[in-house]
């Protein structure tokens, strides 16, 4: 097992850059191959998602689906990030999504998926690390019907952890601290999330600059990652002797603890601050698809069970460690009409408690019309 941590080679650029433009189909399910009853539940207790249409078979049954359904995000679950990335040892920060989706994801389906990895762009005077690189990658899920469901263009950071730790640029983000007023605040915008569900949104009444009701998330803790995990998966997360047998199949996978000299997997950096401050970040934070998965929250939230998200856009700006507060909020931006489909467009974002957005993103809804 490694016992340094690995700086990125030439040799290591060069077989990346040779996979790009080959597809690869996985040997192994990521985390979940079908949505069940159980799977989808699990998806939506990680994220915080109530409803019906996900969790109540009898609520379900009077959609237009006839069945329970899972949300768009859920594919997440199913691969939120090609595992054979290249760069043995180099850290990965999930980066943003670009999703499109085409079919509904319905209780019952079963996936499969490929990725094709797109492009490999080094990052000029990168401030977080000695050499950065941003991969980008394409990811393709279809159905037990050869339908395609959807599809994901996905990036990541990719840099080398002894040197993005010696910089530290995001290690002195500020631990957020609350009064007792401000915590009732935020428990107040729980209390204040409106679920569409069965009734219908009408394009109709949609209007430009129209806001969505905010989703709040947090404050973030270890729970949340867990629970994400729990729902979302990761090939990672391993127990006891199935762990040690992986790590020795995937010899640097295993990120080592310089305070403690302990291997352990890279997704720790999501629940352990010693683990995310060994590469310069103030303490732990949360996964880039589960705050993607929030921002779906909020869209399909407002559109309700008639709706259908035809696009998710999002970008991961800025760290959300344990403690910070994030609100999903949107607004509508444009409303048309293509090929006989009523649309929505919705600038949305993620915004914490110092009021910095962490996560820009957009949106396209289609939307019922009345007659």
């Amino acid at each position: 097992m490694p016992q340094e941590h690995a700086v990125i080679t030439q040799e290591m650029i060069d077989q990346v850059r040779a996979r790009i433009g080959v597809e690869i189909t996985p040997r192994e399910p990521y985390y979940n191959r079908a949505a069940t009853i159980d799977t989808i539940r699990h998806f939506v207790d990680g994220i915080g998602d109530l409803n019906p249409l996900y969790r109540d078979p009898d609520c379900a049954r009077k959609t237009r689906y006839g069945r329970i359904a899972a949300p768009p995000c859920f594919l997440y679950s199913v691969c939120w990030a090609p595992s054979s990335m290249g760069f043995p040892g180099i850290h990965a920060w999930h980066s943003g999504s670009d999703w499109s989706f085409h079919q509904p994801i319905l209780m019952d389906d079963h996936f499969t998926y490929t990725w094709t990895m797109t492009d490999l762009v080094e990052k000029t005077r990168s401030q977080m690390a000695n050499r950065t690189f941003i991969q980008y990658h394409d990811l393709l899920y279809k159905n037990q019907k050869g339908e395609v469901v959807a599809k994901q263009h996905h990036w990541a950071i990719r840099a080398e952890r002894k040197s993005s730790g010696e910089k530290g640029k995001y290690r002195d983000i500020p631990k957020a601290e609350y009064t007792s007023e401000e915590l009732e605040a935020i428990y107040s915008d729980y209390d204040k999330e409106d679920i569409r569900g069965a009734n219908p949104r009408y394009w109709d009444d949609v209007q430009v600059g129209d806001e969505l009701t905010p989703v709040v998330k947090g404050p973030l803790s270890t729970r949340d990652m867990i629970a994400w995990s729990m729902g979302g998966g990761t090939p990672f997360m391993k127990a006891h002797g199935i762990f040690l047998r992986y790590a020795r199949r995937h010899v640097a996978v295993a990120m080592i603890d310089s305070q403690t000299g302990a291997l352990d997997v890279p997704e720790l950096v999501h629940e352990e601050d010693s683990r995310a401050q060994e590469i310069g970040i103030a303490g732990a934070y949360d996964y880039g698809c589960q705050r993607i998965s929030w921002l779906g929250h909020l869209l399909t939230n407002w559109m309700g069970d008639d709706g259908f998200l035809k696009s998710l856009y999002a970008e991961l700006r800025r760290f959300n460690i344990v403690g910070d507060t994030t609100w999903c909020r949107g607004r509508i931006a444009r409303k048309y009409v293509d090929n006989s489909e009523h649309l929505v467009d919705i600038e949305c974002w993620g915004e914490n408690q110092r009021r910095e957005i962490t996560m820009p993103g957009r949106a396209t809804v289609a939307l019922l019309a009345r007659g």
